[in-house]
C-alpha cells in the first residue's frame, strides 16, 4: 500500500508556502525536515520513502525556494523559524517534533529548537554550519573556495543576512535537553586533510548544546550525506524514533 502523500499550499501571513507531507499519522512525533541554503524540499527526495515509512514527514520549500511565494520578511532565521511555527500552527501538526536540518537548515532547526524547547523531541543535524564558520573555518580555505563561498549568496538571504543568522544562532545558543545525534560528512569536496579535521572537531563541539549528544563521521560523505550514504541518515532518524 503506498504511503499517503499530500501536497499543498499554505497560506503564511503575506504569502504561500509549498508543503508536503507523507506517512499514516503514527503516534511517533512527526519529522520536521529542513534543506540547505537555497536548497527545498526536492534535498530529501532519496531519504524520504523510507522515513516516511516510520512515522509523519513534513517537508517544505522556505519563501522564495522550490515552489513557494517570496516574503517580504528578512530572510534571517529568527524569520524563518516563525514562518515555520506558523506553518506547523495552519497545517495542525502536534508537537513535539522531530527536527531534521541539512546545512543552513541545521541553523534552522537549533534556533527553532531554542525558542520552542517544549515543541521538540529530538534533533538531527546533518552537516550543520556551525556557528562560528566564517570566523573560524572559511579563511584557512583557498582563495578561490572563500570566493564561489562569497558568490553563493544570490538565492536566498544575502551574504549579510546570511552572517546575521549565524549571529542570532550565537545569541540562541543554549543548552537543550533533547537527544540531539550530528552528522559529520568525513570526505568533503576540496577540503585538505587539515581542513576536514577541524571541520569534523567544529561538528563535535555542536554536542555541546545538548545533555544527550553523540557524533557520527558519515567517512565516505561529502556535504550532502543524505545523498552519499543515506543509510546513515535513516538509521540516525530511526534511533531518534525509538526513544518514543
Amino acid at each position: 500500500m503506498p504511503i499517503r502523500e499530500k501536497e499543498q499550499f499554505v497560506q503564511i501571513s503575506g504569502f504561500k508556502l509549498f508543503t508536503k507531507l507523507y506517512g499514516e499519522q503514527t503516534d511517533k512525533p512527526t519529522i520536521i525536515m529542513d534543506a540547505g541554503y537555497g536548497d527545498y524540499s526536492k534535498a530529501w527526495s532519496s531519504i524520504i520513502t523510507e522515513i516516511s515509512l516510520l512515522t509523519d514527514v513534513l517537508v517544505y520549500d522556505r519563501a522564495g525556494l522550490g515552489k513557494s511565494e517570496k516574503s517580504l520578511n528578512p530572510r534571517t532565521s529568527q524569520e524563518m523559524i516563525e514562518e515555520l511555527n506558523e506553518l506547523l500552527i495552519k497545517m495542525k501538526i502536534q508537537p513535539p517534533y522531530i527536527l531534521v536540518g541539512h546545512s543552513f537548515g541545521g541553523v534552522n532547526m537549533r534556533i527553532y529548537a531554542t525558542k520552542y524547547p517544549n515543541n521538540v523531541a529530538a534533533l538531527l543535524l546533518i552537516d550543520s554550519t556551525p556557528e562560528d564558520y566564517q570566523e573560524r573555518f572559511l579563511p584557512t580555505m583557498s582563495k578561490e573556495f572563500q570566493q564561489a563561498y562569497n558568490n553563493q549568496f544570490i538565492y536566498e538571504s544575502t551574504y549579510d543576512e546570511f552572517t546575521a543568522s549565524l549571529k542570532q544562532l550565537k545569541q540562541t545558543k543554549q543548552q537543550l535537553n533533547v537527544p540531539l545525534i550530528v552528522l559529520s560528512a568525513g570526505k568533503k569536496d576540496h577540503y585538505s586533510k587539515k581542513s576536514q579535521e577541524l571541520w569534523n572537531e567544529m561538528q563535535k563541539e555542536i554536542l555541546e548544546i545538548s545533555t544527550k549528544s553523540e557524533l557520527i563521521i558519515a567517512e565516505d560523505s561529502a556535504h550532502y550525506i543524505q545523498n552519499d550514504e543515506p543509510f546513515v541518515v535513516i538509521d540516525a532518524i530511526k534511533r531518534l524514533i525509538n526513544n518514543f
